[in-house]
């Protein structure tokens, strides 16, 4: 049996796992703050109390958790210095001089997380062919330490220039703070992010630093207290990147973790469409706090490596921290179900980006919130059931959020509390419909080829909606919908991914030096997949070069085939650079060479496969629960319909009808409009068909 575990904003997920029959069931509790932990325990109890089985029944646990952003953006990471070439200190305060916002004259940029007074230059230099130009002098590097160490630093970036040609500097740094301060955590640029661009390197290894002692100890924290449970299997950790990897490699490089969460939604979404042979799919993914959107194209999800961090204002490209890890491609609003209504100073209806998350949370859970929420909002169109929120554990308030609504929406604005709340769920709607709009176009894709995969515990709600403004044919709502982000990470595989540097035109290319560092890579992620209990016989290698026309400044990633390269395999490289950048540029460049500048290789293992049955014991026999009235639009007429309510778990393969109706399950709650089609497939998935 395996246990996906997820921590979100507002609830933590879990889905347990029977490998061999393809059994599932959900739990969900309210994310604990002050120790994430604490829901983890108490929602794998619940969980296993209520399906009859012991934690030492388990043999793997799949983790991913928001603590690694949450420490950036909160600033909660602990004291960490960065020793850097001298010279260079400053690199991480004059980033790349560019204005995110060109027009606001009080703008701010995010402050380091190494404060000036802790980085410290030494004296060494390498150019970049890795040749040494000046030595590096252990004795300077020993003073420059204990200086940090006495000023209190917990923890210590090394970023020196050239490093991803040349890592023995660094390595020799690295040497001496872990022999003379055991006690002291280091990372080194040339583990963390090994590729050329000092600027995204220093900061990808200071918040490698600056995060890895909260890390490291929240991790052997969870892993005793699992341990006490009688649990005593393997744990992996969700990555950015969709992949999986040891707590020792997490321990190692907890910034691979900044997109953990959401990465299982997309991963679930590969895992789907495989299942129901849907190679193009849209995954909509919206929680308590966010919504996000990623592409997922013949069965495979779109991985960048430009990520930020921290924004200062946290839909603004540009205004956070830069970190090149792969990480999978999404964009993100800040629309969930906690999200805030508010009227702002020109007395237009706004929605988020402040979220009540599950503390105090929305007025509806009578937990403290007074202030009007998406959820709040729902819940008075009659989209929730007070009475079955969370399948009838946490009972909702509809009074609560009617007062809350009435006394921040609908009075100021003189309108109704429905007309008021009607018009939050519109925003968050047209809000999200709009950033996956542009997010598809940005990559040169049809919103209109895509089929929407919708979850989360607040996705399929707004779904329906947001894939009739996007012009989306087919909205498919999986098993599990409320949960799927901790159910991606069951069927997401154990991976490596070795980066290096070489920026060499390709028709100058040193083959035989290009080869042997290709194998070298290969073999530590063998290595790695083998320390993980993966055999190298069934590991799978993938190769890309971010690439670029000679001359350019940005790179696309691009497939390069396997095997010995050679000057026989340029015309190849060539067909796949140039059909990469006609997708995304919509045409190519005659009589301009190509050069590569960053490989990777990635080993994996095969994705895990499973059919999947979701376990549920109900009374009732009859799908059809009764009828509820739900508000819609119609035009620009608030409308009141009597629509029939359906127990998603006594729905059978085969049955179809028409919208508008409400499919409700523990997780979540699927709002279907008018002139569609529902069904469900042989998996058990609800399959809408927009007219």
């Amino acid at each position: 049996m395996k246990l996906g575990i997820d921590i979100g904003g507002t609830f933590t997920d879990l889905v347990l796992l029977n490998e061999s029959t393809g059994e599932l069931h959900f739990g969900k509790t309210l994310t604990t703050y002050d120790d994430p932990s604490n829901g983890i325990i108490k929602g794998t109890t619940e969980l296993l109390a209520r399906v009859g089985v012991s934690a030492s029944q388990i043999s793997t646990i799949v983790h991913g958790t928001t603590l690694v952003t949450n420490a950036v953006i909160e600033r909660r990471g602990a004291p960490t210095g960065l020793i850097t070439t001298k010279g260079f200190e400053d690199v991480l305060e004059i980033g790349r001089e560019l204005r995110y916002d060109i027009y606001d004259i009080r703008l701010s940029m995010p402050e380091p997380l190494v404060p000036r007074n802790w980085r410290k230059g030494i004296t060494e230099r390498m150019n970049y062919k890795g040749e040494v130009i000046t030595p590096i002098c252990l004795e300077e590097v020993a003073v420059v330490v204990e200086g940090l160490v006495q000023q209190g630093v917990k923890s210590i970036a090394v970023c020196f220039l050239h490093s991803f040609a040349n890592p023995a500097h660094e390595k020799a740094v690295g040497e001496y703070i872990k022999t003379h301060y055991p006690h002291i955590y280091v990372s080194l640029s040339c583990e963390v992010m090994p590729e050329i661009r000092e600027y995204e390197r220093t900061s990808a290894t200071a918040m490698n630093a600056y995060v890895q002692p909260i890390t490291d100890q929240y991790l052997a924290h969870l892993e005793k207290r699992l341990r006490e449970l009688g649990f005593g299997g393997v744990i992996h950790i969700m990555i950015s990147s969709g992949r999986l990897t040891t707590i020792e490699g997490a321990r190692q490089t907890p910034i691979q973790l900044l997109e953990s969460g959401p990465a299982g939604g997309t991963m679930a979404g590969v895992f789907y469409g495989k299942l129901i042979n849907k190679p193009d799919l849209l995954a909509f993914d919206m929680g308590g706090t966010t919504a996000k959107a990623s592409l997922i194209n013949h069965h495979e999800p779109e991985i960048t490596n430009q990520f930020e961090a921290a924004r200062v204002r946290r839909f603004k490209k540009g205004s956070g921290l830069p970190v090149r890890i792969p990480v999978i491609d999404m964009i993100e609003i800040g629309a969930g179900g906690g999200s805030i209504a508010y009227i702002d100073n020109l007395g237009l209806l706004k929605v988020g980006p402040e979220s009540a998350a599950s503390e105090p949370g929305p007025a509806c859970y009578g937990r403290g919130g007074s202030k009007p929420t998406v959820t709040d909002c729902d819940l008075v169109l009659g989209y929730l059931n007070p009475h079955y929120f969370l399948g009838g554990t946490m009972p909702l308030n509809v009074a609560a959020a009617r007062e809350a609504i009435d006394i921040h929406l609908a009075k100021p604005l003189g309108i109704s509390v429905e007309e008021a709340a009607m018009g939050v769920h519109r925003i968050v709607n047209e809000n999200m419909a709009n950033a996956a709009r542009v997010h598809i176009l940005e990559k040169g894709r049809d919103p209109r080829s895509y089929a929407m995969l919708a979850f989360g515990g607040a996705g399929p709600v707004h779904a329906f909606q947001v894939a009739r403004l996007l012009n989306v044919p087919q909205l498919i709502i999986p098993v599990g919908a409320g949960v799927v982000s901790a159910l991606g990470f069951l069927v997401s595989p154990v991976a490596s991914e070795q980066i290096r540097s070489m920026v060499c035109p390709v028709d100058e290319m040193d083959w035989e030096k290009l080869n042997s560092m290709l194998a070298e890579m290969e073999s530590a992620g063998l290595d790695f997949l083998e320390k993980s209990g993966v055999s190298r016989s069934i590991a799978q290698v993938t190769r890309i070069a971010d690439m670029r026309y000679t001359g350019q400044g940005h790179e696309i990633a691009v497939r390069i085939p396997n095997g010995v390269l050679s000057a026989a395999s340029i015309p190849e490289i060539h067909r796949r650079f140039t059909a990469e950048y006609e997708l995304r540029y919509g045409r190519s460049i005659a009589d301009i060479g190509m050069e590569t500048v960053t490989w990777r290789v990635v080993v994996s293992a095969p994705a895990p496969q499973m059919q999947p049955r979701q376990v549920v014991r109900l009374a009732d026999s009859q799908a059809l629960k009764g009828e509820r009235t739900l508000y819609f639009m119609e035009g620009n007429q608030l409308t009141v319909q009597q629509c029939p309510v359906y127990a998603r778990y006594l729905l059978n393969p085969g049955d179809c009808f028409a919208g508008p109706a409400v499919i409700e399950e523990m997780e979540s709650t699927t709002i279907v409009g008018s002139h569609s089609t529902v069904s469900m497939d042989n998996y058990r998935n609800i399959i809408i068909d927009l007219h």
